[in-house]
């Protein structure tokens, strides 16, 4: 009789662990701008590998679609082939006995149902319609195409400043988006096949400390046009569009509602998270370019404002640049009780100076994005003696950067996952009394690959509490401008990709007012292509230059080495104030950082990249 033996890994079976470890690595640092056609047969060949090769679907099923993806992409395919691959992928889900034959084939419909310019664009031309305009991952998926690469040298050798006018070259918000950026650079850094991506963000908070952006000087400006432009809105969007005018000899000038700058970064964001000394130091650079401001300005129809056919008649060209800054409703039972407040007007008192008294409150923040979670740490620094979170989905569904969960978590506040609000409980006096909530199981797949809750078949569960805070997203007031002849759908402003507005020459719109709520780096890009197609649309072709000398690449090995990660101050600590909570980087730890920079901006094809002259 033989005996039997503990089974453990070979050598073999560990290698090919490491080699879905690498191949997951590579998966991560598609770059974007990759041939959708040749992506999708590269999965469909490791699906194939993947089979047990007992079934006909899968083994020669899915074998012949990729001869026939084949043909798409080396010119034989005709328009024929394409219902072929159609037919032959829904023959195979329907037949296969397990998954990988299934979702194989369903990738590949999905594929062709999604790209199927490309598909015919390779059978037409007998190449692929996609181009690389930019090839270095974190510059292209940069909204603003900030030249990261090259500030990343220039912060490993300690030039600061440099760093900082090269940042500005597409950001004129160094400091803000230092701090506060949500960092989509990061997420398909080439580094990710080595180890892990470049701490990008705190790179560039390394160089903001050290070399302040208010004291950096702005680029001169070109000679004045004598045009001026009229820019509702002082938020990073207008503002930034304003800089860039005005270095173009533009004369930019910017009417703001509120009684000072920054839009939601002064009235959205905690201090602990931006310090507003920081945020003023971006604008005080800002202003310093000769940008007229005029706060305390309403663009509107009431007695004390400014109609928009105003500033259409009285400047060469105008720029929407409002933010999302009206609060969005649940729409449950009990949302009028009093105690229900917006996490727009709970940030906005806090950005006024004027913050809510919650000590001894029992709090519950309905949402779980970033607005949420800052309302729910702001609302643990304000005194209540306990906060919670109510989120229908799981914790990692949530919007809000896993990084702000965990930090709101560590500083006490207690997650009502897979828990949806339905009314809110008031006593005899009308003032809140508890929020109710029907608890949710987790169902099918969406198609943005969220799992969707549904309705467990539980009893709803009632959560005592004395404040409700309302975090589910934020709207545009835009019923002025569509009273003047902007068109507006579903509540924002209708604007090309050129930021021009439909059927009304002279008039600009971006940013969250077009978009919908969107990151600061995402309104800081529009303002500069706002600025541009403005500059273009007035006649001329002004181009914002930057001397910097870019370090030389060094060309040592790079060796596989931990990435650095910023600190943060004790949670016990930091909850009881609005002081910063993030440490800057020390110099030993950026200099590695940097070192870390493959520089994809020197080779392959990044070393055949445009000049860092232009900004467009």
């Amino acid at each position: 009789m033989s005996r039997l033996k503990i089974s453990t890994p070979d050598r073999a079976q560990l290698t090919v662990e490491r080699l879905y470890k690498d191949l997951e690595r590579h998966i991560v640092a598609s770059p974007p701008g990759l041939c959708p056609v040749d992506l999708q047969l590269s999965f469909l060949k490791l699906c194939h590998a993947q089979t047990c090769g007992k079934c006909v679907p899968c083994r020669i099923g899915l074998g012949q679609l990729q001869n026939l993806l084949e043909q798409v992409l080396d010119g034989t395919a005709t328009m024929d082939t394409l219902a072929l691959i159609e037919e032959t992928a829904n023959n195979i889900t329907d037949s296969a006995d397990c998954a990988i034959g299934f979702e194989a084939a369903h990738m590949v419909l999905a594929g062709l149902q999604g790209c199927r310019d490309d598909f015919i664009y390779h059978i037409e031309h007998g190449k692929c319609s996609y181009s690389i305009t930019q090839p270095v991952p974190c510059v292209a998926l940069c909204p603003a195409g900030v030249d990261i690469p090259g500030y990343i040298a220039l912060v490993g050798e300690e030039r600061y400043a440099d760093a900082v006018s090269l940042i500005r070259k597409d950001n004129p918000f160094p400091t803000a988006c230092a701090l506060i950026c949500e960092h989509p650079c990061e997420a398909r850094c080439r580094r990710n096949m080595i180890d892990s991506s470049v701490n990008i963000r705190g790179l560039k908070r390394m160089a903001v400390d050290n070399a302040r952006a208010n004291t950096v000087p702005v680029p001169p400006k070109a000679p004045s046009t004598g045009k001026r432009i009229a820019i509702a809105g002082g938020g990073p969007g207008g503002l930034s569009a304003a800089y860039y005018l005005e270095l173009m000899g533009h004369h930019a000038v910017v009417f703001e509602q509120k009684s000072k700058l920054g839009g939601m970064l002064r009235y959205g964001i905690p201090n602990y998270r931006f310090p507003r000394e920081r945020l003023d130091e971006d604008i005080e650079a800002i202003l310093s370019t000769g940008v007229e401001v005029h706060t305390n300005v309403n663009i509107g129809n009431g007695e004390n404002d400014i109609p928009l056919s105003r500033l259409r008649e009285e400047f060469d060209a105008v720029y929407i640049a409002i933010g999302a800054h009206t609060d969005k409703k649940v729409g449950m039972e009990g949302e009028d009780a009093h105690g229900v407040i917006s996490a727009v007007e709970m940030l906005r008192s806090i950005g006024d100076g004027n913050p809510p008294d919650f000590t001894g409150k029992r709090v519950v923040v309905v949402g779980g994005g970033n607005v949420a979670m800052d309302c729910t740490r702001s609302a643990l620094r304000l005194g209540a003696s306990k906060v919670g979170i109510a989120y229908r989905r799981r914790q990692n569904d949530m919007t809000a950067l896993p990084e702000e969960v965990e930090g709101a978590i560590a500083e006490g506040a207690e997650l009502y996952s897979l828990k949806a609000p339905v009314r809110v409980e008031a006593d005899e006096k009308g003032n809140v009394a508890a929020l109710w909530v029907e608890p949710q199981i987790i169902g099918p797949i969406d198609a943005w690959g969220r799992a969707r809750p549904v309705k467990a078949n539980v009893e709803p569960k009632r959560i005592p509490c004395d404040i409700v805070i309302v975090a589910v997203g934020q709207g545009i007031e835009s019923r002025h401008f569509e009273d003047s002849g902007v068109p507006v759908k579903r509540g924002t402003i209708e604007a090309l990709e050129e930021s021009t507005v439909k059927d009304i020459p002279g008039i600009f719109a971006g940013g969250d007012c077009v978009t919908g709520p969107a990151t600061v780096i995402r309104a800081i890009a529009a303002g500069k292509v706002a600025a541009a197609n403005i500059d273009e649309y007035l006649g001329y072709h002004h181009v914002i230059a930057c001397d910097v000398d870019i370090p030389q690449v060094n060309y040592g090995d790079k060796k596989a080495c931990g990435r650095v990660n910023m600190e943060e101050r004790e949670a016990d600590e930091r909850k009881q104030d609005f002081c910063e909570i993030e440490r800057c980087m020390t110099r030993e730890e950026a200099a590695q950082e940097a070192g870390r920079c493959l520089r994809c901006d020197h080779y392959g094809y990044g070393n055949l990249k445009g000049g860092r002259a232009a900004i467009w």
